[in-house]
Order: C-alpha cells, then sequence, then structure tokens
C-alpha cells in the first residue's frame, strides 16, 4: 500500500489539535546524558491527555468523523492508551464510545477507560475482540477507529515530530517504541519534511520482535504471543504503517526485559518520573551505551505513564523496585 498521508495533513492535525492536547514539554537530565554518553532529549507525552500520546490521534480522528457530517458511535480495540484517548476524545466532541479490550489488560487503564464515560468490552483473546467489533460496526453502526493503521491518527501523532523539531531543532537521532508502528510513521513523515537527514530509530522488545523482522522481509510478521511487560507494544504492524517504516525507519533496536525494568528504574530514581515498560523500551539503547547513538544529540519520545505502580513494584524481582 502507497501511503496517502502527507506533511499537510499533520499540519492540519496541529491546527486541529491546538488548544485541545497539551503541549508537552522537553525534558534533560546531565545524569542520563553521562549514563549514556549522549545529549538526550525527553519528550514527555506521558504527561498529555489521558497519559499517554495516543490522545494526539484519536482526538485528530474523531474530529474528522464529525467533519464528514457522522455522529455514530466510535469504537475501537485496544490495550488501553488509544482506548483512553479514544473515550476522551468522544466526549469532548459529543459522541458515544466502545473500547474493546482483550485481556490481560491493565486494571487502571479499565478503570480510566470507564471514567471518560465509554462502554468498555473485555474480551478473553484477539478473535472475540475481533468478533466484538464487528457486531459493533455491523448492528449498532459504530465507526472503528484503528489504534495505528488509520491515516488520521497517523497525522496525529506526527504533531509530536512538529513540536520537538521547535523544541529541539538540532537533533541528530530520534528513539520511539514500536509496536503497530503510528506513533513512528508520524515521526518519520513529519521529521523527513522538515529535516531529510535525521535518523529515526524504533524500539522494541526481543519478546515482540514481529516489527523487526516485518521490516526485514518487507511482510507482516503476526505476533500471537508476545512476551513482553511492554503491553503497548504487543501488536504487529499494519498495511499503512510498514510501508512508511520501510521507507524511512533507520533501523530498529532490541532490549531485553531487564533492560526494560533498568530503564524505567532510572528514570523513576533520577528524574522523578514514572513511565510505562514501553517508554522504558526506547531508553534501553541509550543506557547500554548503544554505538550508534554515542556523542549524538538524540530526541526520545517517552510514550506514556499510564502505569499501575501498585501491580508492577509487586511484578518485580527481589530488589528490584525501588525503595
Amino acid at each position: 500500500m502507497v501511503h496517502d498521508i502527507t506533511f499537510e495533513a499533520i499540519i492540519n492535525a496541529a491546527g486541529i489539535l491546538s488548544g485541545i492536547a497539551h503541549h508537552t514539554p522537553v525534558m534533560t537530565c546531565q545524569q542520563l546524558d553521562a549514563a549514556a554518553s549522549a545529549s538526550v532529549f525527553l519528550k514527555c507525552e506521558q504527561f498529555q491527555r489521558t497519559g499517554s500520546f495516543k490522545f494526539r490521534g484519536a482526538y485528530h480522528a474523531v474530529r474528522q468523523i464529525l467533519s464528514s457530517g457522522h455522529s455514530r458511535p466510535v469504537a475501537a480495540i485496544s490495550s488501553g492508551n488509544h482506548g483512553q484517548g479514544l473515550a476522551l476524545a468522544a466526549k469532548l466532541l459529543g459522541l458515544s464510545a466502545h473500547v474493546i479490550v482483550p485481556t490481560p489488560a491493565s486494571a487502571l487503564k479499565q478503570v480510566a477507560i470507564r471514567s471518560y464515560g465509554a462502554q468498555l468490552h473485555l474480551a478473553e483473546n484477539r478473535a472475540l475482540a475481533d468478533a466484538t467489533m464487528r457486531r459493533l460496526t455491523e448492528h449498532d453502526q459504530a465507526i472503528p477507529i484503528h489504534a495505528f493503521n488509520d491515516p488520521h491518527v497517523i497525522a496525529g501523532q506526527g504533531t509530536i515530530m512538529l513540536e520537538l523539531f521547535a523544541q529541539v531543532p538540532t537533533l541528530d537521532i530520534v528513539l520511539a517504541p514500536i509496536g503497530g508502528g503510528g506513533l513512528l510513521s508520524g515521526l518519520c513523515l513529519a521529521a523527513h519534511h522538515l529535516n531529510p537527514s535525521l535518523r529515526l530509530y524504533g524500539c522494541e522488545p526481543q519478546g515482540a520482535a514481529d516489527a523487526w523482522e516485518s521490516l526485514r522481509i518487507n511482510r507482516i510478521i503476526p505476533m500471537p504471543t508476545p512476551q513482553t511487560m511492554a503491553d503497548g507494544l504487543r501488536t504487529s504492524l499494519g498495511s499503512r504503517t510498514l510501508p512508511i517504516l520501510r521507507q524511512h525507519l533507520t533501523d530498529v533496536l532490541l532490549v531485553d526485559e531487564e533492560e526494560i525494568v533498568s530503564a524505567m528504574r532510572f528514570i523513576y530514581e533520577r528524574m522523578k518520573l514514572v513511565i510505562e515498560p514501553s517508554s522504558a523500551v526506547a531508553l534501553a539503547p541509550l543506557l547500554r551505551r548503544d554505538s550508534v547513538l554515542r556523542g549524538k544529540r538524540v530526541g526520545v519520545v517517552i510514550t506514556g505513564g499510564n502505569v499501575d505502580l501498585e501491580g508492577l513494584w509487586r511484578s518485580l524481582p527481589p530488589g528490584a523496585a525501588p525503595s
């Protein structure tokens, strides 16, 4: 599939999101720079509405639906953050929303989805989630909004790069986690319009390395049983995101589960920031001083901070949780 998302679409999305989405800060830390042997700039999307970058794409997509004259319910399958973004976007724009959450799923994110007014549908597996979506679209006339394989969602996520470029215009590299690829697709399209020489890397858990394999062979590799705590990265690439990333992405950097935990702990202790495991995936290559990053000016998209801390600390091995 040839992508149909233009830089102009991202600029238009920024206009739609202006005054609605938060303009999130960039944070730095001398201790992080020293640990990484690089100059690191964290784009802190955990301070976005709903605690995640996903609000940007969800709100932009719902606004486009309203602009086309539809007022039907919207629906999505989501592990949590896209569902929260969609629920809040629909509430703000006066639509009803359905969010289908395959289990296991974060209890914290389920509570948040309900609190924004969406109807929550739990599904024991992805097949049942798909069946629920078919029922909602066929019988309730709901409009599906895909978490990452939707052009309006991708354009909304690309607005992060517009902000980051304005905040730090002299970056060498940008790192971001990769699951379905919607975030990185938007980042790539915006970045290479603004600075064609900027290198972008996707960061992925070794236990869910389908994007790395899909990009290598140019075919979407399903990931039926991902083994990672990074719940936002357990999905595979989409038909829209694969060709964009094949064209623009420099490479994919893989990290293990211990590196994810270490990155979360480092940022918690040194910067007092709570970040999700999916966000920590993009920090891990810096903390192991990956050779392609040393000495560079590196932007990192911190994608979210919706962490159930009580459950997380209980799940870590003895001695790993901060005291």
